[in-house]
This record gives C-alpha cells, sequence and structure tokens, in this order.
C-alpha cells in the first residue's frame, strides 16, 4: 500500500506546483524541480521535475529526424494529441497505454523556448510550466536535437 501511496501523493504535489505556476507572475518551482535533459542511446529527454528521481510531472522523448516527441507524465501540453489504437496493451492492467505526441514545431513548444513558458493540463485545469533563461537554451537544444536527421 505504501508503495502506491508514495507516488500517488507525488503526482498530486507535482499537479499542484504546477497549477501554482500558472499565475500572472509565476511562483518560483519548489526545490529541485525544473526543466531538465538527458540522454539515453539515440533518445533525447526532456523532463520537468525534481533532477534525477522519478518524480517528474511531464517528460518529452525523441530520437533524431523526429518531427514529433512522445509525452509522459502526470499533466499534459493543451496542445498535445492523443494517438489512435496503435498504441502497445499496458500487461498490467489490460488497457491501452494512454501516448501522446506533441509536434515540435507546435506554437506551445516554441512558446517554450522563445517565452520559458508552456500550458499544461492538469487533474485541476490548466496550468502553466516556465522555464529559466538556462533552461530555455536545453530545451532549445532539445528540440535542435530532434529534427536534426540521421547520420
Amino acid at each position: 500500500m505504501l508503495k502506491t501511496a508514495i507516488p500517488v501523493i507525488a503526482a498530486f504535489g507535482l499537479a499542484a506546483a504546477a497549477a501554482q505556476s500558472y499565475a500572472t507572475d509565476p511562483a518560483p518551482a519548489a526545490p529541485g524541480m525544473g526543466w531538465h535533459l538527458s540522454h539515453e542511446g539515440d533518445w533525447a529527454k526532456l523532463a520537468y521535475g525534481a533532477e534525477n528521481s522519478d518524480q517528474l510531472a511531464l517528460m518529452l522523448m525523441c530520437e533524431p529526424g523526429q518531427t514529433q516527441a512522445v509525452v509522459y507524465g502526470d499533466v499534459q501540453p493543451a496542445a498535445a494529441r492523443m494517438i489512435d489504437a496503435s498504441a502497445p496493451i499496458d500487461p498490467l492492467s489490460g488497457d491501452m497505454f494512454d501516448e501522446a505526441r506533441l509536434n515540435l514545431n507546435d506554437r506551445s513548444v516554441r512558446g517554450l523556448v522563445d517565452n520559458g513558458r508552456i500550458v499544461v493540463e492538469t487533474e485541476t485545469g490548466r496550468a502553466q510550466l516556465t522555464a529559466t533563461r538556462d533552461e530555455r537554451r536545453l530545451i532549445s537544444h532539445f528540440v535542435s536535437y530532434c529534427s536534426q536527421s540521421r547520420a
């Protein structure tokens, strides 16, 4: 029971932090929360959450040459579109995996790169995640990496 309760509580905390950052003058993110870029093989991963942990509100993943990123997390960019029935079946629940994709040329991604803001859908409505100037450079690197063609 405790193994289930901890991730659920963390998810609610991340969604609450995201919802609080939607104000006109966004409140600073919780300590350790922010945008982080990592690579795993050819995959680039851009995540908003606590660095080096499973506590994340949003993660975008892509490979070079892709025009779309796969979206994971407790919050979804307001512009993300869901993929149809080609998504695989979750072996634990027997349900279809919910998988969303976001076009990297979408205005929400451009806004994140240019202005450091992206509107997301949370359990309680819309919220805004923000990025610092340094984080915007990471986000720009992510978009460039994904957009480059394979060698």
